[in-house]
């Protein structure tokens, strides 16, 4: 009887240590998957359902860059899908899309949804660095030329020159020439005709003087600005065909655009305010292109020595950002005889313009 009873506090004991070393065992596998930030206390479509919904933009900030790559180790090697982080406010996304279980949250490239189609020396590169920094917005950094230049290529190959975005995003780039460019209008109208197109406008006697400063820091021996603007000075007869002159016949380049997309599709940036007020401009785009007022007078500050805004702390970056030196540059005294003649040969078409375009700008 006692040799039954030993032998069964051994087996007790025996099961107890098993009991122990699998528990162990239990909490140090729990512990390493933790640390390895392969375990998630929730599962994707809750995470998608109640973190995204919450606080969009947030989750993002926190998980966007690392989610993808945390769902891969999770898997073993396969890629589960990758939650798109979009804000249910202002990109255009329904709340039903959402929550939308078979949804596709890998980042693509995709064909543009918006356009900064010009104008030259306009404010287009400051405008697109400051759309930027808006988390529903994948700009593509370097100008395209599509539509002007390289059309031959094809739209697969457009499609991959074009930044990687989640579903929700706005795919957008800039190339300032298609706006005087006679084939583009037919060409973008054909990729999709509800695409969201931009103009940045500036006094076109500013922009053809800022035009010209560019071409001289560039090119040496160029005849003054003076000697450009005429056909024939002696009469005063404007060369409306030299191409800083003829950029700024913004009614004349409209034309075509109107005879494919309607104006309700045509977003103008007034140029002098984006440079006094770029707060006040990026909220007219962020409405035109649907989305949440995220940029606000919080990220700017002006720079007097180069007489434009800067960003105080772009994204990524400790520092303040300013466009580069190729920005702001010195404008050559012009002959004021020649800026009166200017704004005599300006004005008619300034008016049309400002019909055309629903806008008074105010150039004098």
């Amino acid at each position: 009887m006692a040799s039954l009873y030993n032998h069964y506090s051994d087996t007790r004991r025996v099961l107890q240590k098993v009991l122990v070393m699998f528990s162990i065992f239990t909490l140090c596998a729990s512990l390493f998957y933790l640390l390895a930030g392969c375990c998630n206390s929730l599962p994707l479509d809750t995470v998608d359902s109640i973190a995204v919904k919450q606080s969009p933009q947030l989750f993002y900030k926190t998980y966007g860059k690392n989610f993808e790559k945390n769902v891969s180790n999770c898997t073993n090697g396969m890629l589960a899908p990758a939650p798109v982080i979009t804000s249910l406010e202002g990109t255009g996304a329904s709340g039903s899309e959402n929550n939308n279980p078979g949804k596709d949250w890998t980042a693509v490239r995709r064909l543009p949804q918006a356009l900064i189609l010009g104008v030259k020396k306009g404010g287009t590169r400051a405008l697109l660095e400051f759309l930027r920094l808006h988390p529903d917005i994948r700009a593509s950094g370097s100008e395209p030329h599509f539509f002007d230049r390289h059309y031959a290529r094809g739209m697969n190959w457009y499609r991959s020159m074009m930044p990687k975005a989640l579903d929700g995003q706005i795919v957008m780039e800039k190339t300032p020439r298609y706006f005087v460019t006679a084939e583009t209008p037919a060409r973008i109208h054909s990729m999709s005709k509800d695409i969201k197109l931009i103009v940045v406008v500036r006094d076109p006697i500013t922009r053809a003087i800022s035009d010209y400063t560019q071409i001289i820091s560039k090119t040496h021996n160029i005849p003054s600005f003076e000697t450009l603007t005429f056909k024939n000075r002696t009469i005063g007869q404007i060369d409306s065909l030299w191409s800083p002159i003829w950029i700024g016949l913004y009614a004349q380049h409209l034309e075509k655009w109107l005879a494919y997309f309607p104006l309700s599709q045509i977003h103008f940036v007034h140029g002098e305010r984006l440079i006094s007020d770029p707060a006040g401009e990026l909220g007219k785009v962020q409405d035109f292109l649907g989305l949440q007022r995220i940029i606000t007078d919080k990220h700017f500050y002006f720079n007097k020595t180069k007489g434009f805004p800067c960003l105080k702390k772009p994204e990524g970056s400790s520092k303040p950002h300013c466009l580069g030196k190729t920005k702001g540059r010195t404008h050559p005294k012009i002959d004021m005889e020649v800026i009166k003649k200017l704004k005599d040969f300006y004005h008619p078409h300034n008016l049309k313009f400002y019909q055309m375009a629903g806008q008074d700008f105010g150039w004098q």
